[in-house]
């Protein structure tokens, strides 16, 4: 079961930083969730929300006008270099700053391609399926991962996954089932499932046959998997 730190995991740190990222994989994460955003000027910002308080939206702010412990993409896989990375690609139509061209997209994967350590353990997962129909189509597309919503048809995105050529699919926790685990197996996609904090929220998607478990308690989780 490979354990996962949903943005770095909880702790005495800011979320998506890269002291989150090192903390996790010190307490015995696999490896990390992180949410990756454009600016201004084109720099991969890692950080979940659409806005930086204090700061502005990202998209109509420079790097240099982010604070420096939001980092931007390379410096975090830097610090997770050999540890497993789900890289999430913030470009839904309904966030601030969408943009249909994806350049986004188009970024990451231009940084993926340049050979970074922890490149063949990373995974790029997105919930809007253009962002992915993107990355597939770059000449050496990192693998795939489609994320559901709790309020879509979990079933009918295994086809939209395989259709995409992803290798995993996301489906939150409260979703996942036994039927579920094993036709997205049959059909060669890997279960990664969010955000399992609870023992009994992870002895159920367990129970199920997920893959990965993405959290905010590393270390609880850990520790009720029986690895600590």
């Amino acid at each position: 079961m490979t354990v996962l730190a949903h943005r770095g995991g909880t702790g005495p740190w800011r979320e998506n930083t890269v002291e989150a990222f090192t903390a996790a994989l010190r307490l015995g994460a696999d490896g990390v969730e992180l949410d990756v955003r454009r600016s201004a000027d084109g720099e991969l910002v890692v950080h979940h929300d659409a806005e930086v308080p204090g700061s502005g939206l990202i998209h109509e702010c420079r790097r240099d006008q982010l604070p420096e412990w939001v980092p931007t993409l390379e410096p975090a896989l830097a610090a997770c270099a050999g540890a497993v990375v789900n890289v999430e690609i913030k470009n839904f139509p309904t966030d601030p700053g969408y943009d249909p061209a994806e350049r986004v997209a188009l970024d990451v994967a231009s940084v993926l391609a340049r050979g970074l350590d922890a490149r063949a353990r990373i995974l790029v997962s997105s919930f809007w399926p253009d962002s992915l129909a993107v990355l597939s189509r770059h000449d050496g597309a990192p693998s795939l991962g489609l994320l559901v919503h709790p309020a879509l048809d979990v079933l009918a995105a295994l086809e939209t996954a395989t259709g995409l050529g992803c290798v995993a699919l996301h489906p939150h926790h409260s979703r996942v089932s036994g039927d579920l685990v094993d036709r997205a197996h049959g059909l060669g996609l890997a279960v990664v499932t969010w955000t399992v904090n609870r023992p009994d929220e992870i002895d159920a998607v367990v129970d199920a046959g997920v893959d990965v478990v993405i959290t905010d308690s590393v270390a609880d989780t850990l520790a009720h998997l029986g690895r600590h």
